[in-house]
């Protein structure tokens, strides 16, 4: 009976004991189904990710417009468009005909002054003296004049007296040259007294017109648009460098001169003459559009640029308007244009243009595999937010527009129809 217990404890622990021999690999599997399942995910996460941050970044999302050929302009509307200044036709600055220390200025700017307006005021003292000095030497000289009359009119009886006496046989002929030589020296003594008279009263008129030259007067009505002298500087015309002397007190711009001055290219000028009517937009009034028309096309071009002067002028005044602002003109059709001004030309969107060297200009070309090809271009003449293109582009060719300055040469894009 013991004997049987101690078989039965041995059957016990046997059975108790885990048999690794053929476990073993079921577990193995299992951990490969857990761990295998999970890279994947792991890997298809990084592909999201990298296909939600890096892809966006290298296929952006562009906006296309078309180049199309240039169309026929209907009467009335917009021909081509040019910027500019607007510049006074009239326009001064004033200073003195004599050199002078400024003792009043009566001018401020922005102030209205009428034509003959008194402006400021030169110191003349030196020149009373003078005018004084003058005067003195025509009352000096009316003098002589008086007294040389006197003299020739004593001269004039005692001739004829001797001449009646020689006739009678009472006087002899020595006596009769002696009374006609000193009529001759009157007579000719008065004529020379009467001249000096004549140079006397000159620089006395001359000293006066010096006196007057030290008021300031406007030339003509006018805004005061610079004040340049101060009292107690000395101004003079012809100082136009050094030291403290101004060359003059101040501007005056007539507002009724007021026109807009811009370049139009050469390429487009046979567009523009003389009466054709056009808008001005000033940059400090973008919503304002002022009536005006071609005053005058200059006749010369500028080499450098290419282009022609315009004077287009106002067909309203307003105080709004003043020398010097920026505008932009849109010269209006009158009558059907030519659909073209060149071979070829094509217009696009002016935000689908770049600027690129040697002020030249460049677009982003899509082609039918998306791909950005950048090309550089030759414009013309710009029409409301159209820009034509002499050179460069095709009829029908697609062009980004947008945020140019992220795009790329050769970059894949996505394409976002208009």
């Amino acid at each position: 009976m013991h004997h049987g217990n101690i078989v039965d404890k041995s059957t016990l622990i046997t059975s108790l004991k885990i048999d690794r021999g053929s476990d073993a690999p079921e577990s193995k599997r299992s951990l490969y189904w857990i761990v295998i399942p999970a890279l994947v995910g792991v890997a298809v996460l990084a592909a999201l990710l990298i296909w939600f941050l890096v892809l966006p970044s290298d296929r952006p999302t562009v906006e296309v417009t078309q180049a199309r050929s240039e169309t026929a302009v209907s009467p009335g509307a917009t021909l081509l468009e040019a910027s500019g200044y607007v510049v006074a036709r009239r326009a001064a600055t004033v200073s003195s005909k004599v050199t002078g220390r400024v003792m009043e200025i009566l001018i401020e700017e922005g102030q209205h002054v009428a034509a003959g307006q008194v402006i400021a005021r030169l110191d003349a003292s030196n020149v009373s003296a003078q005018l004084d000095q003058a005067k003195a030497q025509v009352r000096s000289a009316e003098a002589n004049a008086r007294r040389a009359q006197v003299a020739l009119a004593n001269a004039r009886p005692k001739l004829e007296r001797v001449q009646r006496l020689h006739k009678s046989g009472w006087t002899s002929d020595q006596l009769v040259e002696d009374a006609r030589t000193a009529y001759d020296d009157a007579r000719y003594n008065a004529a020379a007294v009467e001249r000096q008279l004549e140079v006397a009263r000159a620089a006395l008129g001359v000293t006066e017109r010096n006196l007057d030259d030290t008021v300031v007067r406007a030339p003509f009505a006018g805004v005061v648009t610079v004040k340049n002298a101060q009292p107690g500087e000395i101004v003079s015309p012809g100082s136009a460098g050094g030291g403290f002397t101004r060359t003059g007190i101040g501007t005056i711009v007539d507002m009724h001169s007021l026109e807009v001055e811009v370049d139009v290219a050469e390429s487009y000028i046979n567009r523009v003459k003389a009466g054709l009517p056009a808008t001005v937009q000033l940059n400090a009034y973008p919503d304002w559009q002022i009536p005006a028309e071609v005053a005058a096309v200059i006749p010369t071009g500028d080499r450098s640029k290419a282009t022609v002067k315009v004077r287009v002028r106002f067909k309203l005044e307003d105080p709004r308007i003043v020398p010097e602002m920026g505008a932009k003109v849109a010269f209006l059709n009158a009558e059907p244009a030519p659909a073209r001004s060149s071979p070829g030309s094509v217009e696009i969107r002016t935000d689908a243009i770049m600027p690129a060297s040697n002020n030249r200009f460049a677009v982003f070309v899509i082609d039918d595999n998306l791909k950005l090809e950048r090309r550089t271009i030759r414009v013309g003449q710009k029409r409301g937010n159209q820009q034509t293109v002499l050179e460069g582009l095709r009829p029908g060719e697609k062009v980004a527009v947008g945020k140019l300055a992220d795009l790329r040469d050769g970059m894949i894009v996505r394409v976002s129809e208009p």
